[in-house]
């Protein structure tokens, strides 16, 4: 394996936090709240959608995740 592709290759982590965030956008959050919180592993991601599902507000929602 080159050094580029060993530079470009996600490591699990990277993965799942990409995943999560994708899931956060989907459900409404703001591309850099979704990042925000995708990081947070003290972050229950069901919840968070859940919030935005029952009507939270966005800035309401995470002020209660984080």
């Amino acid at each position: 394996m080159t050094a580029a592709e060993l530079k470009n290759k996600e490591t699990e982590q990277e993965r799942i936090e990409r995943w999560r965030a994708e899931e956060l956008e989907r459900a409404g959050y703001e591309p850099s709240a979704a990042r925000t919180l995708a990081g947070r592993a003290d972050v229950d991601l069901h919840y968070a959608i859940d919030l935005i599902r029952a009507g939270c507000q966005h800035e309401l929602a995470l002020q209660i995740l984080l």
